[in-house]
């Protein structure tokens, strides 16, 4: 497993600056939210996406990928009975690709709650029709950027269209291409009634991408979550990608959530 963290964390820093404190305390990948970039992707130039990958790369950080795709955003709706709305969605996130491309990356993890839930009088499988509708025509020129969309299961405190690990997985065989992933997250998967550590057996082999967290919004070894377990069922199952340290409460600070984090991972994975 190669360990990353998610740059959002790291408010108001410069980003050289992040990169160079993710790498001095044991991290070799960054993830990075569009909106602390921009607005949006596409007012990012090529030259400013190269020199951000030149600085991260100076540290010695590889520039996974994008997640928090649609955050911030206006006018971009997945599960929109408008065709309008969801053809404009889907170009968006081809730029999104084309950003993660020219960053070094080569994963988007689709999250983005308020640009998935049910609108008014929208239906469960309307929406779900509606968002297979936005991925298949996204997905060719995802690909083509030589990118994975990974769709991420949230809880239902966050949104109420893909709950699940199940799913995410029949979105996926749905949208029907290869580069269309599932991801797992730590704090989603505590909300289903199943262990997390059974979700990961069975989807892993699915699964593109995985978020390190606790369902109280902080780091792991920050809550309850003991990671020993989820380490060996990664491990068992032939996980050897990222796992990527994502949080919502940033208290008490960037410098220790990162820290300790890191440090509890290497730990627990050393135990396995």
């Amino acid at each position: 497993m190669k360990f990353a963290i998610c740059n959002e964390l790291f408010e108001n820093w410069e980003f050289g600056r992040v990169c160079q404190y993710v790498k001095s305390v044991g991290y070799d990948g960054l993830e990075v939210a569009p909106f602390t970039l921009a607005p949006r992707i596409t007012d990012v130039s090529k030259d400013q996406r190269a020199e951000l990958r030149r600085q991260a790369e100076a540290a010695g950080v590889q520039l996974i990928g994008l997640h928090w795709l649609l955050a911030g955003t206006e006018g971009f709706y997945v599960t929109s009975p408008d065709p309008a709305v969801r053809e404009r969605t889907a170009k968006y996130l081809v730029d999104l690709a084309e950003a993660t491309r020219d960053l070094g990356g080569d994963l988007m993890v689709f999250g983005s709650p308020k640009q998935r839930s049910l609108l008014k009088g929208v239906e469960w499988q309307q929406a779900f029709d509606y968002a297979t509708d936005t991925f298949r025509r996204a997905m060719p020129g995802i690909d083509a950027n030589g990118v994975s969309f990974c769709m991420e299961p949230l809880a239902p405190a966050e949104t109420d269209f893909i709950n699940t690990a199940e799913e995410g997985a029949r979105l996926m065989e749905a949208v029907g291409h290869p580069q269309f992933v599932l991801h797992l997250d730590v704090k989603a998967m505590s909300s289903e009634p199943t262990p997390v550590t059974d979700i990961i057996r069975r989807y892993i082999p699915r699964t593109g991408h995985f978020h390190a967290n606790d369902p109280n919004r902080r780091g792991p070894g920050f809550g309850d979550v003991d990671f020993v377990p989820i380490f060996k069922a990664l491990k068992d199952s032939g996980y050897d990608r990222w796992v990527s340290v994502e949080v919502f409460d940033y208290t008490p600070d960037p410098e220790t959530i990162a820290s300790r984090s890191v440090e509890y991972m290497r730990s627990c994975e050393g135990r396995v």
